[in-house]
């Protein structure tokens, strides 16, 4: 059995959302179990699902808001849902904890509690993005590092490989580092660094690295993974959430148009609705917290209760499919090249392109 701690009262909706996707994900996953941490007297408005055997509610008295500051949460809500539900994963009641709430709190609160793994300085957030292969690209970083150096960017890679090993059960995704052209003299020069740092690694079988690629190579699914730091990853992360919703709105507004339109519309219907899909955020909901010794994945703050069940069903799958030991391996494995020191030591051996 795999548990998952959820914080059933984080995001803009709580439990209105929370509680129906939990319902959901547990009738999907017999082999599941979850813990429902949140106010009791809130939570008991669902008796269907507090009573469920595969379910244990855990109380817990407060509740980080989306506007709440990182000091606020990490030291004066010490039972917030939130907490709680990360120090399930750090006493070992539950392999993976999920929540909806503030990014920022949590990202605070899983390094505080859980610590990062060795080799690691930075944790990092990684989620998927749809591509025009049918698939997804993941990303990394979407926002926890703002201003990233050639190393973290090495150690992003690492990550992000054993997430989509875990995940997909590709042994060597391929890995693109994310700049403003192809050619290796491109780029500012922490891009061009880690480029450095990431042909090294290849060669020393640590990653199977493709080389540059550009904005469009995301939607394209060129590679299996895309590096870059948290500003641009989240930039574009909420572009592709606005094509998203660019693409629902043209789809109604064809179907509130003249007959003519309406017509073609009804009869181009199936491929629309499919292209809806494909492109729908809510199914690739779910972002993981990567670097921290143990699991915490990360559901958009306005996930409904169908997105929130995709982030449990991410969470559940890479619990299930050992992905803390695949980091732990692989880190392992590149120690000598994630260490700052034989990082520096690396660039000045290896003369930039």
């Amino acid at each position: 059995m795999i548990t998952v701690a959820v914080d059933c009262m984080g995001g803009d909706v709580g439990p209105t959302a929370t509680m129906p996707a939990c319902a959901a994900f547990l009738a999907a996953h017999p082999e599941a179990q979850l813990l429902l941490v949140g106010q009791p007297e809130v939570l008991a408005g669902w008796p269907r699902l507090t009573n469920n055997v595969r379910c244990t509610v855990v109380p817990a008295s407060e509740v980080v808001t989306m506007d709440d500051t990182v000091e606020v949460a990490l030291r004066k809500k010490k039972d917030s849902s939130m907490r709680v539900a990360i120090t399930q994963v750090r006493d070992g009641a539950a392999q993976v904890a999920v929540s909806s709430g503030n990014t920022g709190a949590l990202m605070a609160i899983g390094r505080y509690l859980l610590k990062t793994l060795e080799g690691i300085e930075r944790p990092a957030i990684a989620t998927q993005m749809p591509n025009a292969r049918g698939k997804a690209t993941t990303v990394l970083d979407l926002g926890a590092n703002v201003d990233c150096t050639a190393e973290h960017l090495l150690q992003f890679a690492v990550m992000g490989s054993a997430l989509v090993a875990a995940q997909t059960g590709v042994e060597e995704p391929t890995v693109g580092l994310l700049n403003v052209g192809e050619e290796v003299i491109k780029g500012s020069e922490v891009i061009k660094q880690a480029g450095v740092l990431l042909r090294n690694a290849a060669n020393l079988g640590d990653l199977n690295f493709f080389g540059n690629v550009e904005g469009d190579d995301i939607f394209k699914g060129t590679t299996d993974i895309v590096v870059c730091d948290g500003f641009v990853g989240n930039v574009a992360l909420k572009a592709s959430e606005g094509l998203a919703a660019m693409v629902a709105g043209l789809i109604r507004e064809e179907f509130s148009r003249n007959l003519p339109s309406k017509l073609a519309a009804v009869i181009a219907y199936p491929v629309l609705a499919a292209f809806k899909r494909r492109v729908d955020h809510r199914r690739y909901n779910g972002a993981a917290l990567l670097g921290l010794r143990g699991l915490v994945f990360k559901s958009h703050g306005s996930a409904d209760a169908f997105a929130f069940e995709q982030a449990l069903v991410r969470a559940y799958d890479s619990a299930r499919n050992d992905l803390l030991e695949k980091l732990r391996g692989r880190i392992a494995h590149a120690k000598p090249l994630l260490l700052p020191d034989s990082v520096h030591s690396e660039l000045e051996r290896i003369p930039t392109l």
